[in-house]
C-alpha cells in the first residue's frame, strides 16, 4: 500500500516504524531535514523535505496516488489543512492527528465534512488504555476483540498463587472458568506455550477470555476486583484531562498535581470536580500531605520518562495497590518491569498500533482477510483477528487433525457471537472470526498461511 506520513517528529516516527515493518511502501514528509535523515537510516523509506500543507510538497511526495496519507504533526490545524489538500489533489484516505480537547466532541463532524478517514489522538487513547486498566487493577494489558466479546488480558504470577507451578493441561480443572494461555513472558524468554507448560511464579501470562468471564477469572484466581475510590495524577497534560474526566463521570475522586500555576487555572475550570494542587510531584512531603499513601491509584503523566519513573517508584515504595506510569521510549519498558512497576503505557506506540489496525482493515477491503491486529510481548507476540470465508482451508475439520505451524495458536473462535475457547475437537467453519497467536515477526497475511502447505 502507498502511504504518505507528513510530520516526523516522535508520533510520525513510530507511525512509520510499524507501518514499514508491515512491508508498506512510505514516502515520509517533513520540514526539519535533520530528523528525515534519522528516517532514512533506520526504515526503508523515501522522503520529502517541506511543508506537507503545501500543495508542491504533496505533489512532490505523490500525495495523488496514495492509498493513505497520515497528517501527524503537533499542530491540529495542519494536520487537518493537510487532508483536505490530501484529498483535493487524489490522495484516496486521510487519517489526522487531532489532539486539543476543545475539537473532541466534533470529531464525527470534522470527519464527515472534511472527508478524514479517522482522526486519531495519541492523548485520548493513552486515557482510554489507563482507564481500562484502572477498571481491572490486576490485569497489566487489556486488549478487545471481536467488537468487545473477546479480551487477551495480562496477568503477573505471584509467589503463592493458584497459577504458581501449574501446568497449563489443568488450568480449566482449577479456574472451572474456560480461558487459553495464549502467550508467556519468562524473563528474557518469550513462548506460545503447550498444555504441558508450568506456570513459574513472576511469569506474566497473556490470558484469552471471553469478556463475559473476566469477573469470573478473577474471583476464582482470588484477585481482588475492588472498585477503585480515589486516584492521583502527576502532571497536567492533555493525558491527564482526559483520563480525570473518564475518573469523574464514574464516581471516582480525582487529585492533579502540577506545578504550572497556569495550567493549574485551566484544569480548575475544566474540571470543577477534581482537586487541583499547584506543586511539584518531586517533593515527597508534599505527595504524602495530599493522601499518596492512603490513594488507590496513582498516574504519573508528565513530559519526562526518568520523572515519571522516579515518582512510581516511590508510589510502590509507600504501597500504592495500582501505579501505571507514562513513558514516551518503549526501550524504558523492561527495565521499569524489573523495578516492579507493571503498567508502562506509551502514547505514540498506542497511536502507532491503531493506525496499523485501520490499515490493515483496509487491505481486508482489498483482498486481505486480517481484520485487527494487537501486539503482546512489547511486540515479541501479535494477536491477528481473522475472519473464515469460502477459501478458508480445513473448514469443518477438528482441529487435532489441522496441521498448524510452529509458534502459532488459535486461541479462540467467535461463532454467531460466541466465543469458544478451542479445544482439538473443535472445528472452523464458514463465517467463523478467529483470533490466532502468533511469534516473532512471520508475515501473515491470510489465515490459510497458519497451515503447514
Amino acid at each position: 500500500m502507498n502511504i504518505v506520513v507528513v510530520g516526523d517528529g516522535k508520533v510520525g516516527l513510530a507511525i512509520t516504524a510499524q507501518l514499514s515493518s508491515e512491508g508498506h511502501d512510505l514516502t515520509v514528509v517533513d520540514s526539519n531535514s535533520k530528523v528525515l535523515e534519522q528516517s532514512v537510516e533506520q526504515f526503508d523509506v523515501m522522503v520529502v523535505h517541506g511543508n506537507g500543507a503545501s500543495l508542491p510538497t504533496l505533489r512532490e511526495a505523490n500525495a495523488d496516488q496514495a492509498d493513505l496519507l497520515i497528517a501527524a504533526t503537533s499542530a491540529d490545524e495542519i494536520n487537518l489543512l493537510t487532508c483536505i489538500l490530501a484529498r483535493r489533489v487524489g490522495a484516496k484516505h486521510t487519517i489526522a492527528r487531532v489532539r486539543n480537547p476543545e475539537y473532541a466532541e466534533q470529531l464525527v463532524l470534522m470527519r464527515e465534512e472534511l472527508g478524514l478517514s479517522m482522526t486519531i489522538n495519541p492523548e485520548l487513547s493513552a486515557a482510554k488504555e489507563i482507564y481500562n486498566l484502572l477498571q481491572f487493577p490486576s490485569f497489566l494489558q487489556r486488549d478487545t476483540f471481536a467488537k468487545g466479546k473477546v479480551e487477551i488480558v495480562e496477568l503477573k504470577v505471584k509467589a503463592g498463587s493458584r497459577l504458581d507451578d501449574l501446568p497449563l493441561n489443568k488450568l480449566h480443572k482449577i479456574l472451572s472458568v474456560k480461558v487459553l494461555v495464549c502467550a508467556v513472558r519468562r524473563g528474557s524468554e518469550t513462548f506460545i506455550p503447550s498444555g504441558f507448560f508450568v506456570l513459574k511464579e513472576n511469569d506474566r501470562i497473556f490470558v484469552t477470555a471471553a469478556s463475559r468471564d473476566l469477573v469470573k477469572l478473577m474471583h476464582n484466581l482470588n484477585i481482588k476486583t475492588q472498585k477503585i475510590h480515589s486516584c492521583m495524577i502527576i502532571g497536567g497534560s492533555r493525558i491527564a484531562y482526559y483520563l480525570s474526566k473518564m475518573l469523574i463521570d464514574s464516581g471516582i475522586s480525582v487529585k492533579i498535581v502540577e506545578k504550572n500555576p497556569e495550567r493549574c487555572v485551566v484544569l480548575s475550570e475544566m474540571l470543577p470536580e477534581a482537586i487541583v494542587i499547584e506543586g511539584d510531584g518531586s517533593k515527597q512531603r508534599l505527595l504524602l500531605e495530599e493522601g499518596l499513601d492512603k490513594t488507590d491509584a496513582f498516574v504519573t503523566l508528565t513530559n519526562i520518562d526518568e520523572e515519571n519513573i522516579f515518582f512510581s517508584l516511590y508510589a510502590k515504595h509507600v504501597e500504592v495497590p495500582h501505579v501505571i506510569t507514562k513513558i514516551s521510549r518503549m526501550e524504558y519498558s523492561n527495565v521499569i518491569q524489573s523495578m516492579g512497576i507493571d503498567a508502562p503505557v506509551c502514547p505514540k506506540l498506542l497511536c502507532a498500533t491503531e493506525i496499523t489496525r485501520y490499515v490493515r482493515a483496509m487491505a481486508n477491503t482489498t483482498g486481505g482477510a486480517v481484520i485487527t491486529m494487537h501486539e503482546l510481548v512489547d511486540g515479541r507476540v501479535h494477536a491477528l483477528e481473522f475472519l473464515a470465508g469460502p477459501g478458508t482451508k480445513y473448514l469443518d475439520n477438528p482441529l487435532a487433525d489441522v496441521p498448524i505451524k510452529k509458534g502459532i495458536l488459535i486461541a479462540c473462535i467467535i461463532r454467531k457471537g460466541r466465543a469458544i475457547i478451542p479445544e482439538g475437537g473443535n472445528c472452523i467453519r464458514r463465517d467463523d472470526t478467529l483470533i490466532i497467536v502468533i511469534q516473532g515477526d512471520r508475515i501473515i497475511v491470510n489465515l490459510n498461511d497458519i497451515f503447514e502447505n
